[in-house]
């Protein structure tokens, strides 16, 4: 089973009561262990969860740190990229060369890496003084 058929499974699952636009969020860690997450919304908007938090947060429940692979999925008539707050959430346990594949339901694909989803990043290089590999 791919990453997208794991992340295409795990939308199902979505609480998408509102938007009604279900997300799946699949990941591998550099363990190699696959972890999931789908979007669960909460009456009052802001205080929902994104796919890809979601399956970050199982990833570090499960005792893995680093993200190797992404694949993210929904309905819509392009594949969807991540919010801004993900971006920062996968840079912050990925490397910037990780393959990041946006998938729709129907079959649509695009592929491209954490640093092209977010040039700049903000990274502890800025806290502790150290290089940081942001520009």
């Amino acid at each position: 089973m791919s990453l997208i058929d794991d992340a295409a499974a795990v939308r199902l699952n979505a609480h998408a009561p509102y938007s009604g636009f279900k997300v799946g969020a699949a990941l591998r860690s550099v363990e190699g262990r696959v972890h999931l997450g789908c979007n669960v919304e909460n009456v009052a908007y802001p205080e929902g969860t994104c796919a890809e938090a979601g399956a970050i947060a199982a990833m570090i429940a499960a005792g893995d740190r680093r993200i190797a692979e992404v694949a993210v999925i929904a309905d819509s008539p392009a594949p969807v990229p991540p919010c801004g707050g993900c971006r920062q959430k996968l840079a912050e346990f990925a490397a910037g060369d990780v393959v990041v594949t946006l998938a729709t339901t129907r079959g649509q694909t695009f592929v491209t890496t954490v640093a092209e989803l977010l040039p700049g990043a903000f990274d502890a290089g800025f806290m502790d003084g150290s290089e940081s590999a942001a520009p």
